[in-house]
Protein backbone atom coordinates (compact mmCIF):
# COMPACT_ATOMS: atom_id res chain seq x y z
CA UNK A 1 0.00 0.00 0.00
CA UNK A 2 2.83 2.13 0.70
CA UNK A 3 3.79 2.17 -3.05
CA UNK A 4 0.44 3.21 -4.05
CA UNK A 5 0.47 5.59 -1.92
CA UNK A 6 3.65 7.08 -3.29
CA UNK A 7 2.74 6.28 -7.36
CA UNK A 8 -0.51 8.57 -5.79
CA UNK A 9 1.97 11.57 -5.03
CA UNK A 10 4.09 11.36 -7.94
CA UNK A 11 0.44 11.18 -9.99
CA UNK A 12 -0.38 14.48 -8.48
CA UNK A 13 3.00 15.81 -9.44
CA UNK A 14 2.41 14.96 -12.90
CA UNK A 15 -0.52 16.34 -12.87
CA UNK A 16 0.31 19.33 -11.28
CA UNK A 17 3.40 19.70 -13.59
CA UNK A 18 1.67 18.85 -16.89
CA UNK A 19 -1.50 21.47 -16.56
CA UNK A 20 1.75 23.91 -15.53
CA UNK A 21 3.42 22.94 -18.94
CA UNK A 22 0.55 23.28 -20.47
CA UNK A 23 -0.59 26.11 -19.28
CA UNK A 24 2.66 27.62 -20.32
CA UNK A 25 2.70 26.66 -24.05
CA UNK A 26 -0.66 27.81 -24.90
CA UNK A 27 -0.75 30.66 -22.93
CA UNK A 28 2.98 31.83 -25.18
CA UNK A 29 1.28 30.20 -28.14
CA UNK A 30 -1.86 32.48 -27.58
CA UNK A 31 0.36 35.82 -27.19
CA UNK A 32 2.10 35.12 -30.64
CA UNK A 33 -2.01 35.41 -31.82
CA UNK A 34 -2.35 38.57 -30.10
CA UNK A 35 -5.02 37.05 -27.84
CA UNK A 36 -5.46 39.72 -24.65
CA UNK A 37 -4.36 38.46 -21.29
CA UNK A 38 -7.61 38.53 -20.20
CA UNK A 39 -9.37 36.35 -22.55
CA UNK A 40 -5.92 33.48 -21.66
CA UNK A 41 -7.10 33.65 -17.64
CA UNK A 42 -10.72 33.01 -18.19
CA UNK A 43 -10.00 30.45 -20.79
CA UNK A 44 -6.35 28.66 -21.19
CA UNK A 45 -5.32 29.26 -17.16
CA UNK A 46 -9.32 28.37 -16.38
CA UNK A 47 -9.15 24.59 -18.19
CA UNK A 48 -5.66 24.30 -17.15
CA UNK A 49 -6.02 24.06 -13.75
CA UNK A 50 -9.48 22.02 -14.51
CA UNK A 51 -6.77 19.73 -16.99
CA UNK A 52 -6.20 17.35 -13.77
CA UNK A 53 -9.58 16.91 -13.15
CA UNK A 54 -10.50 16.11 -16.68
CA UNK A 55 -8.22 13.50 -17.15
CA UNK A 56 -8.94 11.73 -13.91
CA UNK A 57 -12.37 11.95 -14.80
CA UNK A 58 -11.94 10.79 -18.55
CA UNK A 59 -9.07 7.71 -16.80
CA UNK A 60 -12.29 6.56 -14.30
CA UNK A 61 -14.74 6.96 -16.78
CA UNK A 62 -13.31 4.61 -19.20
CA UNK A 63 -12.27 2.12 -16.35
CA UNK A 64 -16.20 2.68 -15.21
CA UNK A 65 -15.46 3.97 -11.69
CA UNK A 66 -18.62 6.34 -11.87
CA UNK A 67 -17.98 6.79 -8.12
CA UNK A 68 -14.73 8.35 -8.29
CA UNK A 69 -15.65 10.59 -11.67
CA UNK A 70 -18.51 11.80 -9.33
CA UNK A 71 -16.59 12.13 -5.89
CA UNK A 72 -14.05 14.00 -7.64
CA UNK A 73 -15.60 16.42 -9.88
CA UNK A 74 -18.61 17.32 -6.45
CA UNK A 75 -15.18 17.04 -4.41
CA UNK A 76 -13.14 19.13 -6.54
CA UNK A 77 -16.24 21.46 -6.82
CA UNK A 78 -16.81 22.05 -2.95
CA UNK A 79 -12.84 21.77 -1.63
CA UNK A 80 -12.61 24.60 -4.20
CA UNK A 81 -15.40 26.69 -2.81
CA UNK A 82 -14.99 25.95 1.46
CA UNK A 83 -11.67 25.19 1.75
CA UNK A 84 -9.72 26.98 -1.39
CA UNK A 85 -11.61 30.41 -1.17
CA UNK A 86 -12.59 30.00 3.25
CA UNK A 87 -8.52 29.90 3.54
CA UNK A 88 -7.71 32.67 1.30
CA UNK A 89 -10.33 34.49 2.23
CA UNK A 90 -9.45 34.10 6.14
CA UNK A 91 -5.68 35.90 5.06
CA UNK A 92 -6.97 38.11 2.55
CA UNK A 93 -10.76 39.53 2.47
CA UNK A 94 -11.32 39.35 -1.47
CA UNK A 95 -13.09 42.07 -3.18
CA UNK A 96 -15.82 40.98 -5.56
CA UNK A 97 -16.69 42.82 -9.06
CA UNK A 98 -20.33 43.33 -9.77
CA UNK A 99 -20.13 40.69 -13.01
CA UNK A 100 -18.73 38.05 -10.51
CA UNK A 101 -21.61 38.55 -8.09
CA UNK A 102 -24.23 38.92 -10.40
CA UNK A 103 -22.93 36.62 -13.13
CA UNK A 104 -20.50 33.99 -12.53
CA UNK A 105 -21.65 33.01 -8.83
CA UNK A 106 -25.31 32.42 -10.16
CA UNK A 107 -23.96 30.69 -13.36
CA UNK A 108 -22.12 28.04 -11.15
CA UNK A 109 -24.78 27.87 -8.82
CA UNK A 110 -27.31 27.27 -12.13
CA UNK A 111 -24.44 24.87 -13.14
CA UNK A 112 -24.94 22.83 -10.06
CA UNK A 113 -28.35 22.49 -9.53
CA UNK A 114 -28.90 21.44 -13.40
CA UNK A 115 -26.56 18.59 -12.71
CA UNK A 116 -28.88 18.24 -9.39
CA UNK A 117 -31.66 17.49 -11.84
CA UNK A 118 -30.06 16.02 -14.61
CA UNK A 119 -28.68 12.88 -11.99
CA UNK A 120 -31.82 12.49 -10.05
CA UNK A 121 -34.02 11.45 -13.02
CA UNK A 122 -37.24 10.42 -11.85
CA UNK A 123 -38.09 8.41 -14.90
CA UNK A 124 -35.14 6.26 -14.12
CA UNK A 125 -34.94 6.30 -10.53
CA UNK A 126 -33.87 2.70 -10.04
CA UNK A 127 -31.15 2.83 -12.35
CA UNK A 128 -30.21 6.70 -12.38
CA UNK A 129 -27.29 7.60 -14.88
CA UNK A 130 -25.68 10.73 -16.06
CA UNK A 131 -25.78 9.83 -19.69
CA UNK A 132 -24.78 11.00 -23.12
CA UNK A 133 -27.32 12.74 -23.63
CA UNK A 134 -26.95 14.90 -20.30
CA UNK A 135 -23.18 15.35 -20.98
CA UNK A 136 -24.59 17.12 -24.52
CA UNK A 137 -26.63 19.47 -22.66
CA UNK A 138 -23.97 20.49 -20.14
CA UNK A 139 -21.85 20.71 -22.90
CA UNK A 140 -23.89 23.12 -24.63
CA UNK A 141 -24.24 24.79 -21.32
CA UNK A 142 -20.10 24.87 -21.50
CA UNK A 143 -20.41 26.83 -25.22
CA UNK A 144 -23.19 29.16 -23.88
CA UNK A 145 -20.67 30.06 -21.08
CA UNK A 146 -17.49 29.94 -23.97
CA UNK A 147 -19.94 32.65 -25.70
CA UNK A 148 -20.58 34.37 -22.62
CA UNK A 149 -16.78 35.06 -21.82
CA UNK A 150 -16.10 36.08 -25.47
CA UNK A 151 -18.78 39.08 -25.51
CA UNK A 152 -17.05 39.98 -22.29
CA UNK A 153 -14.03 40.26 -23.81
CA UNK A 154 -15.12 41.42 -27.16
CA UNK A 155 -14.06 45.30 -26.42
CA UNK A 156 -10.71 43.66 -24.70
CA UNK A 157 -7.43 44.97 -26.87
CA UNK A 158 -4.81 42.44 -26.75
CA UNK A 159 -1.55 44.17 -25.38
CA UNK A 160 2.45 44.30 -26.24
CA UNK A 161 3.96 40.75 -27.08
CA UNK A 162 7.07 41.10 -24.23
CA UNK A 163 10.65 39.75 -25.69
CA UNK A 164 10.36 36.55 -23.91
CA UNK A 165 7.51 35.67 -26.01
CA UNK A 166 8.90 37.23 -29.40
CA UNK A 167 11.80 35.19 -28.57
CA UNK A 168 10.93 31.86 -27.58
CA UNK A 169 11.30 28.96 -30.47
CA UNK A 170 7.73 27.82 -32.23
CA UNK A 171 9.36 24.00 -31.44
CA UNK A 172 9.91 25.25 -27.64
CA UNK A 173 5.97 26.19 -27.33
CA UNK A 174 5.31 22.77 -28.55
CA UNK A 175 7.66 21.03 -26.55
CA UNK A 176 6.05 22.63 -23.60
CA UNK A 177 2.17 21.60 -24.77
CA UNK A 178 2.98 17.94 -25.49
CA UNK A 179 5.33 17.39 -22.44
CA UNK A 180 2.28 18.80 -20.09
CA UNK A 181 -0.31 16.92 -22.09
CA UNK A 182 2.26 13.25 -21.81
CA UNK A 183 2.29 14.51 -17.73
CA UNK A 184 -1.34 14.92 -17.25
CA UNK A 185 -2.00 11.24 -18.89
CA UNK A 186 0.18 9.54 -17.47
CA UNK A 187 -0.31 11.34 -13.63
CA UNK A 188 -4.13 10.74 -14.40
CA UNK A 189 -3.73 6.89 -14.74
CA UNK A 190 -1.45 7.07 -11.83
CA UNK A 191 -3.97 8.57 -9.70
CA UNK A 192 -6.66 7.16 -10.61
CA UNK A 193 -5.50 3.10 -10.64
CA UNK A 194 -3.60 3.69 -7.51
CA UNK A 195 -6.40 5.70 -5.45
CA UNK A 196 -8.49 2.40 -5.86
CA UNK A 197 -6.22 0.05 -5.26
CA UNK A 198 -5.65 2.06 -1.60
CA UNK A 199 -9.68 2.28 -1.27
CA UNK A 200 -9.21 -1.82 -2.08
CA UNK A 201 -7.00 -2.52 0.62
CA UNK A 202 -8.51 -0.13 3.92
CA UNK A 203 -12.18 -0.86 3.02
CA UNK A 204 -12.88 2.49 2.06
CA UNK A 205 -15.36 3.14 -0.63
CA UNK A 206 -14.43 4.82 -3.61
CA UNK A 207 -17.15 7.82 -3.59
CA UNK A 208 -14.77 8.36 -0.41
CA UNK A 209 -11.47 8.58 -1.74
CA UNK A 210 -12.96 10.46 -4.69
CA UNK A 211 -14.42 13.20 -2.49
CA UNK A 212 -10.96 13.86 -0.53
CA UNK A 213 -7.81 12.58 -1.62
CA UNK A 214 -8.65 12.73 -5.69
CA UNK A 215 -10.46 16.19 -5.36
CA UNK A 216 -7.85 17.74 -2.89
CA UNK A 217 -5.29 16.36 -5.30
CA UNK A 218 -6.73 17.18 -8.51
CA UNK A 219 -7.70 21.11 -6.89
CA UNK A 220 -3.82 21.69 -6.04
CA UNK A 221 -3.84 24.02 -9.08
CA UNK A 222 -6.90 26.13 -8.38
CA UNK A 223 -5.62 26.71 -4.84
CA UNK A 224 -1.75 27.44 -5.58
CA UNK A 225 -3.30 29.88 -8.54
CA UNK A 226 -5.62 31.63 -5.89
CA UNK A 227 -3.20 32.04 -2.84
CA UNK A 228 -0.10 33.25 -5.15
CA UNK A 229 -2.95 35.84 -6.84
CA UNK A 230 -4.06 36.59 -3.39
CA UNK A 231 -0.42 37.50 -1.88
CA UNK A 232 -0.31 39.64 -5.39
CA UNK A 233 -3.99 41.64 -3.83
CA UNK A 234 -5.12 39.97 -7.21
CA UNK A 235 -8.74 39.33 -6.17
CA UNK A 236 -10.25 39.18 -9.08
CA UNK A 237 -7.90 36.13 -10.35
CA UNK A 238 -8.33 34.98 -6.68
CA UNK A 239 -12.25 34.44 -6.89
CA UNK A 240 -12.62 34.06 -10.82
CA UNK A 241 -10.06 31.09 -10.56
CA UNK A 242 -12.44 29.13 -7.91
CA UNK A 243 -15.81 30.22 -9.35
CA UNK A 244 -14.81 29.53 -13.41
CA UNK A 245 -13.51 26.06 -12.52
CA UNK A 246 -16.26 24.97 -10.68
CA UNK A 247 -17.71 26.11 -13.70
CA UNK A 248 -15.63 24.15 -15.99
CA UNK A 249 -15.96 21.25 -13.92
CA UNK A 250 -19.82 21.03 -14.41
CA UNK A 251 -20.00 21.92 -17.26
CA UNK A 252 -16.91 20.39 -19.42
CA UNK A 253 -15.29 17.63 -17.42
CA UNK A 254 -18.42 16.26 -16.94
CA UNK A 255 -20.01 16.15 -19.88
CA UNK A 256 -16.71 14.66 -21.57
CA UNK A 257 -16.69 12.41 -18.85
CA UNK A 258 -20.48 10.92 -19.66
CA UNK A 259 -19.31 10.97 -23.38
CA UNK A 260 -17.21 8.68 -22.42
CA UNK A 261 -19.30 6.19 -20.65
CA UNK A 262 -22.53 7.25 -19.12
CA UNK A 263 -21.79 7.50 -15.42
CA UNK A 264 -23.80 5.62 -12.83
CA UNK A 265 -25.23 8.16 -9.98
CA UNK A 266 -25.85 6.95 -6.53
CA UNK A 267 -28.10 9.29 -4.58
CA UNK A 268 -25.71 9.11 -1.94
CA UNK A 269 -23.80 12.30 -3.15
CA UNK A 270 -27.11 13.98 -3.56
CA UNK A 271 -25.99 15.21 0.21
CA UNK A 272 -22.69 16.36 -1.40
CA UNK A 273 -24.77 18.19 -3.86
CA UNK A 274 -26.84 20.08 -1.31
CA UNK A 275 -23.95 21.65 0.14
CA UNK A 276 -22.58 23.10 -3.20
CA UNK A 277 -25.46 24.72 -3.59
CA UNK A 278 -25.68 26.01 0.05
CA UNK A 279 -21.98 27.07 0.19
CA UNK A 280 -22.72 29.19 -3.52
CA UNK A 281 -25.74 30.25 -2.10
CA UNK A 282 -23.91 31.67 1.00
CA UNK A 283 -21.32 32.90 -1.07
CA UNK A 284 -24.14 34.82 -3.25
CA UNK A 285 -25.37 36.17 0.20
CA UNK A 286 -22.05 37.00 1.74
CA UNK A 287 -21.66 40.10 -1.02
CA UNK A 288 -24.36 41.53 0.66
CA UNK A 289 -23.44 41.34 4.42
CA UNK A 290 -20.28 42.99 6.46
CA UNK A 291 -18.74 44.68 4.03
CA UNK A 292 -20.67 45.14 0.56
CA UNK A 293 -19.37 43.13 -2.85
CA UNK A 294 -16.17 41.16 0.01
CA UNK A 295 -15.61 37.77 1.44
CA UNK A 296 -14.56 39.07 4.94
CA UNK A 297 -12.49 36.87 7.66
CA UNK A 298 -15.78 35.97 9.25
CA UNK A 299 -17.47 34.82 6.14
CA UNK A 300 -14.60 32.49 4.85
CA UNK A 301 -13.67 31.39 8.74
CA UNK A 302 -17.67 29.91 8.18
CA UNK A 303 -16.85 28.02 4.84
CA UNK A 304 -13.68 26.74 6.51
CA UNK A 305 -14.81 25.52 9.36
CA UNK A 306 -18.25 24.18 7.13
CA UNK A 307 -15.35 22.32 5.14
CA UNK A 308 -13.71 20.51 7.96
CA UNK A 309 -17.02 19.42 9.51
CA UNK A 310 -18.11 18.10 6.40
CA UNK A 311 -14.84 16.22 6.13
CA UNK A 312 -15.10 14.74 9.48
CA UNK A 313 -18.45 13.47 8.60
CA UNK A 314 -17.16 12.00 5.78
CA UNK A 315 -14.28 10.08 7.08
CA UNK A 316 -16.43 9.23 10.24
CA UNK A 317 -18.85 6.99 8.09
CA UNK A 318 -16.03 5.68 6.73
CA UNK A 319 -14.65 4.06 10.22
Amino acid sequence: MLFSAFFVLLGFVLLIKGADWLVNGASILAKRNNIPDLAIGLTIVAFGTSAPELIVNSVASYENHSDIVLGNIIGSNNFNLFMILGLVGFIFPITVQSSTVWKEIPISLFGTCILLILSNDFFLSESLKITRWDGFVLFSLFIGFLAYIYMQLSKVKPEEQTKYVQEISTLKIWAFILVGLTGLVLGGKLVVDNAISIATNLGISEKVIGLTIIAAGTSLPELITSVVAAVKKNSDIAIGNIIGSNIFNIFLILSMSAFVRPIQYSKAFNTDLYLLIAGTIFLFIAMFTGKIKKLDRWEAAILLITFIIYTSYLISNEV
